[in-house]
């Protein structure tokens, strides 16, 4: 059974207990909702202050865009987007730092320039050299569901059995990072929401989020501002779907979602902690 509490640079994160909220940071010219706005080291520094005087528990930063269709990022390109902003976060802030790689030589970059965390939307299957490199940092990770990759995701979602082959996957990678070396305790578990997924499979993500909870690791979740609510909403515009967000974010935190990936802290926390006192009892 996983440990209810994991230690982050002297932060502790206690499971069941509250919803924790990982403020995204993309430092990409091309990300879905925020390409282009923090590329630049003062405005991403700025970004990340904002996100943490809003309630940010963790600062995600990404270096390469995983939207559906997006374009590969080469290595140097990825380190040199990303190492500038987590060293200069780390100088001035104590927050907990995820890195948003799917390269084991940009999380070992990372970690060693000052980050806490790897989140590797691949569930760490594009690169073999990842679940050994995190156990050799003992850092936690996170996995997520994907299948294919950013440019043919979408292509990919039929499924026969969505919530059991997804709770396979997760199982699969969990089981392999601990054959590697990982600790347990410092695994965490994300189904994937837009990721070779479609509207109705992200509604029952969301409907049945809380059968993931056997496989014993918290469960992060990733609804900000993404498509299927802008379809709800008919919202094309991916920043005028906060409140949207919100509602699928209450769904997420009654249906056991440890942790929130969010662009929009200040409004979520306010979400989060009108949901925790309903829920967490």
């Amino acid at each position: 059974m996983t440990n209810d509490e994991l230690i982050i640079r002297d932060r502790s994160f206690t499971w069941k207990k509250r919803t924790y909220l990982m403020g995204v940071l993309n430092v990409t010219p091309d990300s879905f909702s925020d390409g282009g706005e923090f590329s630049n080291l003062a405005a991403a520094l700025s970004q990340a202050k904002y996100l943490v005087e809003s309630g940010a528990d963790i600062l995600d930063i990404g270096g390469e865009s995983t939207r559906p269709n997006s374009e590969e990022v080469s290595l140097s390109e990825e380190l040199n987007r990303v190492l500038p902003v987590i060293k200069a976060i780390r100088k001035e802030l104590n927050i907990p730092i995820s890195v948003d790689t799917t390269k084991s030589e940009v999380a070992k970059a990372a970690i060693l320039a000052g980050a806490d965390i790897v989140n590797d939307i691949s569930g760490a299957t594009f690169d073999s050299e990842m679940l050994p490199i995190v156990a050799e940092l003992g850092v936690p990770i996170v996995l997520m569901h994907i299948r294919g990759t950013p440019q043919t995701m979408q292509k990919l979602t039929d499924y026969q059995d969505l919530i059991g082959e997804i709770f396979q996957f997760l199982k699969k990678q969990i089981d392999a990072a601990v054959a590697a070396g990982i600790n347990p305790d410092k695994i965490i578990i994300d189904p994937g929401i837009g990721f070779a997924k479609n509207y109705q499979q992200n509604l029952e993500i969301l409907r049945r989020l809380s059968e993931f909870k056997t496989l014993n690791c918290p469960i992060l979740v990733g609804v900000s501002r993404k498509s299927f609510i802008g379809q709800i909403l008919n919202q094309p515009d991916a920043k005028q779907r906060v409140w949207g967000t919100g509602a699928a974010c209450c769904a997420a935190i009654a249906n056991s979602a440890d942790i929130l990936r969010v662009h929009d802290v200040k409004e979520m926390r306010d979400v989060s902690l009108v949901a925790d006192a309903i829920w967490r009892v």
